[in-house]
């Protein structure tokens, strides 16, 4: 009977242990969610290198919370440092009541240690070095009035931040941090909310991403209610071809210009352009692979754990997040609506050598945006090629959401 007893007392210890007792229901729901999410990633592989990861992040901090490992310090005796097998000796004191206390800290674990790269800003601008390894901006070189609908695009974000601070619901910090959610651009999103709004960086970064996957979905209706069959159809002329020289210079002097004229946005746009510079000088071909390879491959995986690993029950089901959602689809649905009437206008300006399609690349999904635009107007017309020249407001849309995050951290107040 005894031994029966201390078994039945080690599976009852087990049982109250387990997260069967410590979860709560938004906990269930919330690994639910990233079970939706890692199907989206792997069978309809939307966005799978970071909705993935993040989703797995999601599922392990709702299974379980403690996954962080915050750092804690605790007020011991000198008895209850020996019972612990700590030398006091080692430890610095304090002196309540009389009574000597010795500090023991306990250090955070891996989760918490790879999130202060999230928490200090270092893995956005890190992806964007990898991002400029990979980025053609010949496209835009060749065709510079692309920057005009890059730059169109963003005025959704602009749109939604001021929509968002007029409800109310939201500080101004909050509201800059979902407007850029518009910019359909995961790291620059990522940038701004950990500056502006680091407690709502969950369900921040679980939409920005989820908006990104999903812009074959969202983009293609907005651009046939805003087009007529006869826009959609115009072929546009080749690009001109472009130097070496040029490739070399225009790194240099875009963020000479940022820099000098916003600040905020230069950790950004200057490892972007750190990046293409690595690309076009064709001089460092070994830091030029491994920045847009081995380097970007890991600061993905620990960025998209990690911010997973903060969407919480608690934190995620909530009506502020729910107001997160859809604020960040309207930011997104206005920044293509902006892109693509922008492009009507170039359209009219241009007596129709302009095809409006290509403004609905102005958003930061690179090169995904621009693949939309070539195919919406392919469904038009078999024989048109529009790929190279949506690439010129997919790369300006890049440049133009750091610009947008630099002029919301200018003038935004942090919480």
């Amino acid at each position: 009977m005894e031994i029966l007893n201390q078994l039945w007392q080690i599976i009852y210890h087990l049982f109250n242990e387990s997260g069967l007792t410590k979860l709560s229901w938004e906990n269930y729901v919330m690994i639910g969610i990233s079970f939706v999410l890692m199907y989206l990633a792997i069978k309809k592989q939307f966005e799978p290198l970071l909705l993935l990861p993040i989703a797995f992040g999601m599922c392990l901090v709702n299974l379980f919370p403690g996954i962080m490992g915050l750092p804690a310090t605790e007020m011991l005796t000198k008895a209850e440092m020996l019972s612990k097998n700590l030398d006091p000796a080692s430890y610095p004191t304090t002196v309540v009541d009389g009574v000597t206390y010795y500090n023991h800290t306990e250090y955070g674990g891996l989760f918490y240690y790879l999130y202060q790269g999230v928490k200090l800003g270092i893995y956005p601008p890190l992806i964007f070095l990898g991002i400029g390894c990979m980025t053609d901006f010949g496209p835009l070189i060749a065709n510079p009035k692309s920057f005009i609908l890059g730059a169109a695009a963003q005025v959704g974000i602009f749109l939604t931040f001021i929509t968002a601070t007029a409800i109310g619901i939201f500080q101004p910090a909050e509201a800059g941090s979902i407007a850029i959610i518009g910019g359909a651009d995961g790291p620059t999103a990522i940038f701004v909310t950990t500056k502006l709004a680091p407690h709502l960086l969950g369900p921040i970064a679980v939409a920005a991403y989820s908006y990104m996957a999903l812009v074959p979905i969202i983009q293609p209706p907005i651009m046939r209610l805003l087009t007529t069959k006869k826009e959609r159809s115009v072929v546009m002329g080749q690009l001109r071809p472009v130097s070496k020289l040029e490739r070399i210079l225009f790194p240099i002097i875009v963020v000479v210009i940022v820099a000098l004229l916003l600040p905020d946005a230069a950790p950004l746009v200057g490892m972007l352009m750190l990046g293409n510079l690595f690309k076009e000088s064709g001089v460092v071909e070994r830091i030029n692979k491994t920045a847009q390879n081995e380097l970007m491959n890991i600061i993905t995986i620990f960025l998209g754990v990690t911010v997973g690993a903060t969407a919480t029950g608690k934190v995620f089901l909530t009506i502020q997040t729910a107001g997160i959602i859809g604020l960040g689809l309207f930011a997104f649905c206005l920044a293509t609506a902006c892109g693509v009437m922008f492009g009507k206008l170039m359209y009219l300006f241009t007596k129709g050598k302009v095809n409006p399609l290509i403004g609905s690349a102005g958003v930061s999904a690179v090169p995904m945006a621009a693949r939309i635009s070539q195919k919406v107007g392919q469904q038009e017309n078999p024989g048109n090629f529009l790929l190279m020249h949506a690439m010129g407001p997919n790369v300006a849309g890049v440049i133009g959401s750091a610009v947008a995050a630099g002029v919301l951290l200018s003038v935004v107040t942090p919480m």
